[in-house]
């Protein structure tokens, strides 16, 4: 790494020491990036904005909570009413965790249509799907905090379905429990998991962009920068275009903040947690409703293996089948750009997951069971057989030799002009 030499003294000083200055102008200033990225290309910088400000509003939060379940609900009506901008705080954190969902989902969906995990980036790719994960657990257990009735519900009937594993079910719900049933002490643990969790994130999120760093990102084309010509440093050109859509996400964030808080919750965690008195619909948050789908796909028994257990398998595969996908998928392409066929099972698999999202959102009664157990089907057909499959016989359209290449093409300009511009597609 070259170092930079700075005119201020102290900085000078501190970088002959400690060269973090050096670091960071070599990483987020002249780090050169792929000159024909889009706007989808944004939301991973939105999603680390939003974990910033869900650690720094869960900080104060925490300062004005109380977990002991005869106080917690209390304590969250007295941050609400009582604690200076508490309302605030509380509904951009709250509010925060979809918006969080939000920007990792289409992270994710970006980087399958980008083919952004084949090879070099395998590892970024599976440690995304660790962040995930964390994600989802962390969000979990901040649902209970509040100790409303969907809080209380939710939590016993979700951590229940550990139960099913055979031999060492019951152990597990009991140690996650505390006892043996959803308590102080279950309010407790999931408190102190809460807060630690989004530090254990950021460290995730750390190796991450470090790993992105050594590959280097991922284009709409899915080819690799042939040299200088086909890329842009960091700064300018993307900390403006980031800045734009930060902007507007951000007052999207804002207008469900100040005008729908509630929207995206649900009515009955507005009434205090009573273990005497079940909900008519036990429903998780919107972001684990197509999980929530698979986990009641299964109504029979497989094999030797019982309904309930089936489902808990297949919850968890369904994440757990993205560690792989890097090996799933035999395709030398990586963007769909230039993939005819397996383009539209892409937009297949989208629909796929928002129908399963619909079907969660309903009582398993009806017509949802069946569409609920073809919707779980599809997605495990689209991984484990249809991407092995389709990459052996489709064939893929040609690709352009080089980013500049692309660039000009797509942008209209003669075919042997330099886009020396930092121009994007």
């Amino acid at each position: 790494m070259e170092k930079q030499t700075y005119n201020n003294a102290v900085v000078r000083w501190i970088d002959d020491r400690l060269p973090i200055f050096s670091f960071m102008d070599h990483e987020y200033n002249q780090f050169p990036m792929p000159k024909n990225l889009n706007y989808w290309w944004n939301f991973g910088a939105l999603a680390t904005v939003v974990l910033v400000a869900m650690i720094v509003t869960g900080i104060v939060l925490a300062m004005h909570y109380t977990p002991h379940t005869s106080m917690a609900f209390d304590s969250v009506e007295h941050i609400m009413r009582d604690v200076n901008y508490g309302w605030l705080i509380r509904y951009i954190h709250a509010n925060g965790a979809s918006m969080f969902f939000i920007v990792v989902y289409i992270h994710i969906f970006r980087g399958l249509y980008y083919g952004s995990y084949k090879a070099p980036r395998e590892l970024l790719w599976m440690i995304g799907v660790v962040i995930l994960l964390l994600m989802m657990a962390t969000a979990f257990m901040g649902y209970v905090l509040p100790w409303g009735q969907m809080s209380f519900w939710g939590a016993k009937v979700i951590t229940n379905l550990f139960s099913a594993i055979p031999l060492v079910g019951e152990s597990v719900v009991e140690w996650l429990w505390g006892g043996y049933t959803v308590d102080n002490a279950t309010l407790n643990r999931f408190y102190s998991l809460h807060y630690l969790l989004p530090f254990v994130i950021v460290g995730v999120v750390v190796l991450h962009i470090a790993a992105l760093h050594v590959t280097g990102s991922n284009n709409p084309d899915g080819i690799d920068m042939k040299g200088p010509q086909d890329s842009v440093p960091f700064n300018p050109y993307f900390t403006a275009k980031d800045s734009v859509g930060l902007g507007v996400f951000l007052l999207i964030w804002a207008a469900f903040v100040f005008y729908a808080p509630d929207y995206l919750g649900h009515p009955e965690n507005y009434i205090e947690a009573n273990p005497l008195v079940t909900p008519p619909h036990i429903v998780p948050e919107w972001y684990f409703l197509p999980f929530y789908a698979i986990l009641r796909a299964i109504t029979f028994d497989v094999w030797f293996i019982e309904a309930k257990l089936m489902g808990v398998l297949l919850m968890f595969a369904s994440i757990l089948v993205l560690f792989i996908l890097p090996w799933l998928d035999t395709s030398k392409v990586r963007s769909c750009r230039y993939r005819p066929i397996y383009k539209w099972f892409f937009w297949v698999l989208l629909i796929d997951c928002v129908v399963l999202g619909w079907v969660g959102a309903n009582k398993p009664e009806g017509m949802f069971p069946l569409i609920g157990l073809i919707g779980t089907g599809y997605y495990f057909f689209h991984f484990l057989i249809l991407l092995p499959i389709l990459g052996k016989i489709e064939t893929p359209l040609p690709l352009p030799t080089s980013i500049s290449e692309s660039v000009t093409r797509r942008s209209g300009a003669p075919a042997g002009a330099t886009a020396a511009t930092g121009g994007n597609a």
